[in-house]
């Protein structure tokens, strides 16, 4: 998510950051085990009876696996300082080269990008949209998936947003007095479509070169999905009444997909894309009256309240000279007139924010969004290593203040079989099965509680259907743990447990903390984040956990905070990205805006042992947790610093591990410019070893 403590700038004021659970939840739903009877056994607990000790080498991978997939057992490379440059700094023996700049054309026929950023906006149907985020690398062989090639390959990457520097400045809007106060600034048609166009998910062909990979232009497979590219509903919520527009009255389809943020793969070979920040598209009037109380609860839960048509971040809504009807969907408020929702656009908000699935192998197939999943603030989606005839595992999180984290188990049973076969296997695997909201206890355990009908809390809601289009109301009822914004979400394939990143909270108050959510400095609240991982306890399937605090992020200088003994070579702020490469290898990046008085946003390669493998500890708010081992520079280390003002984000790794693909989002200073440019833009880079090898390689040595 684009932060800097959690506040986002997009059209030169900031984006509505969410903040709208209104619930009373016990901060830490612990109703049956006291602080003091932690203070007396919890550690034991954790330590001895779940786990045991469990030392680094323990977790390395057999000789007999394939060399480029071993698992280091210290970090050596020589780790990066901190940096605040406008160019970008990787370890000594490595080379970082950008590719796939915002606004590159992926056809012929379409003008490169000009500094003066005058190209049309239908355009960007053509062209890597704005501000990059999650992405994944698919080989490619023959025209199928073949997830052992590194030559060539699909690479899915999201677009999550866009930066006023997209759109030429003095064509941001046209003042018009005589409209109704509402519509006084009203945006020209052109530069909505190009930000509409510049959202959404882009699938290129990329072909490897001496230094690392290049585009492969006019490739079939080279496809944009836009906020304008229609997307098909399926699972529990299709065809649902509160899915059903006036655009589409059947419910099965919504407008587009829109502010995809993390990403993953599914166990079958394609794309899985969230929606994160899709509320800020949406402007909504003042109808209460029309919708009545529930509605307008419902929507609230959502962040979308009344009144606030004016402040819309985009405002997609506003243009006059567009064609008749084509951006009034972007104004969901219900009509006086209206008797049936099908009559306006008040539900075309209820199709956005789910998991989508896209098949980058089939560019004549529509995204789908797949509604069993829930609908909240998607940061990414993560599965756990699937096991023949076993149910598939997905772990997500909600990435909003006082949010939770959620798991869908699939209601069919996994078969190798089904790799490759697209979206009929998302069919089969994600639009049935049940979700989970997680609940942390203080002593250490968790408990997934189920949203659906089966559970007697859940009783007030119509149907499964209405569950998953207002999850975040249904956990509310579960009592779910309200955490620091979960971000992104990372399965270890050596460990099967769970990592989070909570990136921060500036809201945490000293009196709101809890033993996973459990620091709060100086009134900003927890404004360096902190990394929560869990090991399910009965089977990735099951419905309990064992959790501890994997790492405290801080300011290595600063002892208060600093409870995880970091050093000038791995201190960092507000974790975000989270990826677990093949070997086991955790690498996080940076979304830093309580830090950058020191470093740029970064990227760190990590080997966490278990869970439990640490001790409690009392943070300076007078919350006692539970917290992983200590870190050292050979099991935490900076890798990679990018240009000043950029978050580092996306994340993915070619089968051979010989290269390493991250975005750089909103850059400052001339970072992605073209030649002789001045517009930053976000670009991927690619890093490779010099001498061509694995990454790592010289943690072998």
């Amino acid at each position: 998510m684009p932060s800097y403590n959690d506040e986002i700038h997009i059209h030169d004021h900031d984006e509505i950051v969410e903040d709208s659970n209104p619930t009373n939840n016990p901060e830490f739903a612990d109703l049956l085990v006291s602080r003091r009877s932690i203070l007396k056994g919890g550690a034991g607990l954790m330590t001895s009876a779940f786990f045991g000790g469990l030392s680094l080498s323990a977790l390395a991978q057999p000789d007999a696996i394939k060399e480029h997939l071993k698992r280091p057992s210290k970090l050596k490379f020589s780790a990066v300082p901190h940096h605040m440059g406008e160019d970008m700094l990787v370890a000594d023996g490595y080379r970082a080269e950008m590719i796939l700049p915002m606004g590159t054309p992926i056809v012929d026929g379409v003008g490169e990008w000009t500094d003066d950023r005058m190209v049309l906006g239908e355009s960007f149907k053509y062209r890597m949209g704005d501000n990059h985020d999650g992405m994944w690398f698919f080989g490619l062989k023959d025209g199928r998936y073949a997830p052992e090639v590194s030559e060539r390959g699909l690479l899915a990457m999201n677009h999550e947003y866009t930066n006023p520097n997209l759109n030429p400045i003095e064509n941001y809007t046209i003042d018009d007095p005589a409209a109704p106060k509402i519509y006084q600034k009203r945006r020209l048609a052109s530069d909505v479509r190009r930000e509409i166009h510049a959202h959404g998910v882009s699938v290129v062909e990329l072909k490897r070169t001496p230094t690392g990979y290049e585009l492969v232009k006019n490739s079939p497979f080279n496809k944009r999905y836009t906020s304008g590219t229609p997307t098909r509903l399926s699972g529990v919520a299709k065809g649902h009444d509160f899915v059903k527009t006036k655009i589409d009255p059947k419910g099965l389809s919504s407008v587009g997909i829109n502010n995809q943020c993390g990403a993953g793969l599914s166990p079958w070979g394609t794309y899985l894309t969230t929606e994160e920040n899709f509320l800020n598209v949406f402007a909504r009037g003042a109808d209460k009256h029309i919708i009545g109380d529930d509605n307008d609860k419902r929507a609230a839960r959502y962040g979308l309240k009344e009144n606030k048509i004016g402040d819309s971040s985009y405002s997609w809504h506003t243009p006059a000279d567009g064609h008749q009807g084509e951006f009034d969907h972007w104004d969901v408020t219900a009509q006086q007139s209206s008797i049936l929702a099908t009559d306006d656009h008040r539900n075309t908000f209820n199709t956005f924010g789910y998991i989508t699935e896209i098949d980058p192998f089939s560019p004549s197939s529509q995204a789908v969004k797949r509604t069993s999943l829930g609908r909240f603030a998607h940061e990414n989606c993560a599965f756990a290593p699937p096991v023949e005839n076993e149910p598939l595992v997905f772990y997500m999180g909600d990435d909003a203040r006082g949010e939770y984290i959620y798991k869908f188990v699939s209601q069919a049973k996994w078969s190798n079989a089904d790799i490759g076969k697209g979206l009929s296997a998302g069919d089969k695997y994600l639009d049935k099965g049940t979700l989970y909201a997680a609940v942390f206890h203080e002593n250490g355990t968790g408990e997934w509680r189920e949203l659906s009908k089966q559970n007697p809390l859940l009783s007030d809601f119509k149907d499964d259907a209405e569950i998953a289009i207002f999850a975040r109301m249904a956990a509310d009822k579960l009592g779910a743990t309200k955490m620091d914004r979960p971000e992104w979400v990372s399965v270890s394939p050596v460990t099967q447990e769970v990592y989070v990143t909570l990136t921060n909270n500036s809201k945490r108050k000293q009196e709101d903390v809890n033993a996973a959510n459990p620091r709060s400095y100086d009134g900003k609240g927890n404004k360096h984040g902190h990394i929560i991982r869990f090991a399910e306890r009965q089977g990735q399937a099951g419905n309990q956990f064992v959790w501890d605090i994997y790492l405290f992020a801080a300011p290595h200088d600063k002892d208060e905070e600093n409870l995880s003994g970091l050093t000038a070579e791995n201190d960092l702020s507000a974790p975000d990205g989270l990826f677990f490469d093949p070997r086991g290898v955790l690498w996080i990046q940076t979304d830093d805006g309580a830090y950058t008085d020191t470093t740029n946003c970064m990227l760190l390669a990590a080997l966490p042992n278990k869970v439990g493998d640490g001790t409690m500890i009392t943070t300076s708010a007078g919350m006692t947790t539970h917290m992983g081992a200590f870190t050292t520079p050979d099991t935490l280390k900076r890798f990679f610093v990018g240009p000043k003002g950029c978050e580092v984000t996306g994340i993915t790794m070619t089968p051979d591990c010989k290269a390493l693909l991250i975005n750089i989002q909103h850059p400052e200073g001339r970072f992605g410019a073209v030649k002789g440019g001045k517009t930053p833009r976000s670009a991927t880079v690619v890093i490779t070893k010099k001498d061509g090898g694995v990454i790592l390689a010289e943690s072998f040595a």
